[in-house]
């Protein structure tokens, strides 16, 4: 069997890339184990700034493989508890493959092209930035199968779009374009060619000092729903973690003398 996630690591950025592409790289069993080992690896591998997620293929993420409700149904596999938790995060497994991406250490950039459905969305959801094609196909489908999305939407797109529309996306299961999505700001930019202009972005971040790219995720993500005294706080906090820290006097150095930083990875 083919490498379900692909990883290339160069330039400080992980390559990430779904690969079923046969299957428009719909979440078999399988997929979504190799997926939640591919974050738990980037949570701690060493010299990575930036992540880009894709698909490989024709398609970003199908959602859920149907096959996977013949194999409940014929009781080949068990009827999962949701309930339980992934090596005792606040996730289980299906819901660590979207919010996981949200709570890796650095950035993560989708680039979205061909469909981001059902499950695919949500995946989608958990990046802090998403690129896609103006024909980009997204839908949270779980309603069509008389369910609610579970993969962790819930908690990641109320971040980026209002309330009542994640509603009518949720009560409907209706189908967003590209250009719409844009509008609705499910996405965050257009584009003709979405893993490029990613990988362009990628490669603007990682040159930045990747302690305080770290810290500015953190706080972003910590203090965003948080109380204003908690989040100014926070940022005292993490200010106090940056200042004259080698990475910073690196920046402060390579400004002055107009070279290219040379920063050191956390470890």
């Amino acid at each position: 069997m083919s490498e379900l996630v692909k990883i290339t690591i160069e330039n400080n950025i992980a390559d990430v890339r779904f690969n079923r592409p046969d299957k428009f790289n719909a979440l078999s069993f399988d997929l979504i184990d190799a997926m939640a080992a591919a974050i738990d690896r980037l949570a701690t591998e060493p010299g990575v700034r930036v992540v880009v997620i894709s698909g490989e293929g024709k398609s970003f993420c199908a959602g859920l493989d149907i096959e996977n409700f013949a194999a409940l149904q014929s009781g080949a596999k068990p009827f999962p508890n949701l309930t339980d938790r992934y090596k005792n995060r606040i996730a289980n497994i299906y819901q660590h493959i979207g919010y996981g991406w949200k709570e890796l250490p650095v950035p993560v950039i989708a680039a979205i092209h061909g469909v981001a459905l059902g499950g695919g969305f949500q995946i989608a959801m958990g990046a802090d930035i998403r690129f896609c094609t103006p024909d980009a196909k997204f839908s949270i489908m779980e309603m069509r199968w008389g369910l609610i999305p579970d993969m962790s939407v819930t908690q990641t797109i109320r971040d980026v779009v209002s309330i009542d529309v994640a509603k009518e996306l949720i009560f409907t299961n209706k189908f967003v374009l590209g250009e719409e999505a844009l509008r609705l700001k499910l996405v965050t930019h257009l584009s003709e060619k979405p893993y490029e202009d990613a990988m362009v972005l990628a490669k603007e971040i990682a040159s930045k000092n990747p302690d305080a790219i770290r810290a500015a995720k953190k706080l972003i993500n910590e203090v965003w729903h948080g109380d204003s005294a908690r989040g100014l706080m926070m940022e005292s906090e993490l200010m106090m973690t940056l200042m004259g820290s080698p990475n910073q006097m690196e920046a402060v150095t390579a400004q002055f003398t107009k070279r290219p930083p040379r920063f050191k990875d956390p470890v």
